[in-house]
């Protein structure tokens, strides 16, 4: 299915389009349908799935075509971490450009500013809350939530929730919210208390079971566990020394692959850089002269681990884990087309290895760590549920307490958020420090390209 199938609300598409979402992943084809019908969901689905966007694009649809209370909260989406949190703020900060719909992030260990900001919203209405349990209980225990006008409940990554002593958090939570609302439970296993809490909580619910796609066999997989300083010159060595056809480096932000490809060109090797910097002329010519191999060599972030679709790339590097694992699926299966083989590396630093190691897991195969060449020294040890100085845990470096280019919990009436300009008329727009326009075809997650 693509994501025309599913006649979304204008506004939505265009952000879709711009984002560069084309065909829906499994779980979206599955979820979808069952929450625009209205019905109550428990879904077994890995992170790593799509999942997210499965439940963000229709309630962000249901949201802009149904009558919606703007002195309220509509959406409370419940997760077990901030990192989490932050996360799907993001995805709909990209997945709601278009529209008038709008979101915050509610967790602790901020500072009094941001709660004095979740205050503000939770007081006089957001469109959709993401929320840690016990950052809303601190909120509800003050009694300024609003939530009489609740329509949708979410609660992603139940089991770990669960795992983490949440379930008297999350039912109490449950407590204040209406008692007509759309349930929406996402686990990726399903174990007896799991079973327990759905029965507590949702209404003759449909019921979906994804599991995350994997590899290729005739793609050879290999890791190299690195230090941060070893990376550019190992991503040098391999290019010269490995043999391929074509090549294509994928980097996690705009600003690795563009320092990545300043370091490659000082070595003297031919690459070409592609990001969502590019205008679309710019990406349409450096693909062309890649694809008639007068490029080999190139540096991408994730906006081409899905649209590019050429049969001889033999190599696929990944100079930064990926986020998740289908990024990892979708990054590595540029190689090994059309019945070839290929060759897909991945480079591994400290911060990355547990991250690198729940993509094993829902890959269910561990991949070999092969030894560094001589030159480069000594790598780290494989560590990777070792506790580490400077957090991380899987998020690159990318901070939960950051506060910049969030978008406000909402433009209601009155709100005067102004469009950008060029704008389709809507009444209410973007902020004006919103952040540039979503180009990424990552449905599940919404930053870093």
């Amino acid at each position: 299915m693509t994501f025309q199938d599913f006649n979304f609300d204008p506004r939505l598409q265009e952000s879709i389009e711009a984002m560069g979402y084309t065909a829906a992943t499994p779980v979206q084809e599955k979820v979808i349908p069952v929450i625009l019908e209205g019905r109550d969901l428990i879904a077994s689905a890995q992170t790593g799935t799509g999942k997210t966007a499965a439940f963000l694009l229709p309630i962000i649809h249901k949201l802009l075509t149904e009558p919606r209370d703007h002195h309220s909260v509509n959406c409370l989406v419940i997760v077990p971490t901030r990192e989490l949190a932050v996360q799907i703020s993001q995805a709909l900060e990209g997945m709601s450009y278009f529209t008038d719909i709008g979101g915050i992030p509610v967790y602790g260990g901020g500072d009094g500013d941001l709660f004095t900001q979740e205050k503000k919203a939770l007081s006089s209405g957001a469109d959709i809350v993401i929320c840690t349990p016990g950052r809303m209980i601190a909120h509800l225990n003050m009694g300024y939530v609003k939530l009489q006008g609740l329509q949708y409940l979410v609660l992603d990554e139940a089991d770990r929730m669960l795992d983490m002593g949440f379930h008297g958090d999350i039912l109490r939570i449950i407590g204040y919210l209406p008692k007509q609302r759309q349930n929406l439970l996402f686990s990726a296993t399903m174990p007896p208390k799991i079973r327990e809490l759905a029965r507590k909580i949702l209404v003759d619910p449909a019921e979906v079971s994804i599991a995350i796609s994997k590899p290729p066999e005739k793609i050879k997989q290999g890791a190299f566990v690195v230090y941060d300083e070893q990376k550019i010159k190992l991503v040098s060595t391999l290019l010269r020394t490995s043999p391929f056809r074509l090549a294509i480096v994928f980097c996690s932000s705009k600003d690795s692959v563009k320092r990545l490809t300043f370091e490659l060109k000082r070595n003297h090797l031919k690459v070409a850089e592609i990001h969502s910097d590019l205008e679309q002329p710019e990406r349409e010519q450096v693909l062309l002269d890649y694809r008639n191999e007068k490029i080999r060599i190139l540096v991408a972030t994730d906006i081409l681990s899905r649209g590019i679709d050429i049969d001889i790339i033999d190599l696929v590097i990944n100079y930064d884990v990926p986020h998740d694992g289908e990024d990892y699926v979708h990054r590595v299966g540029r190689t090994a087309r059309a019945e070839r083989v290929g060759t897909a590396l991945t480079l591994v630093n400290p911060r990355d290895q547990r991250k690198f190691a729940h993509i094993e897991k829902l890959l269910e195969k561990e991949v070999p760590k092969l030894p560094l060449p001589a030159e480069l020294g000594e790598g780290p040890e494989w560590k990777p549920f070792e506790r580490r100085e400077g957090g991380g845990h899987g998020r690159g470096g990318g901070g939960a307490g950051k506060k910049g280019g969030k978008k406000p919990f909402r433009g209601g009436p009155g709100g005067g958020k102004p469009r950008p300009a060029g704008g389709d008329g809507q009444k209410h727009g973007k902020p004006q420090n919103r952040p540039p326009r979503p180009q990424g075809p990552r449905p599940d997650a919404g930053a870093g390209v």
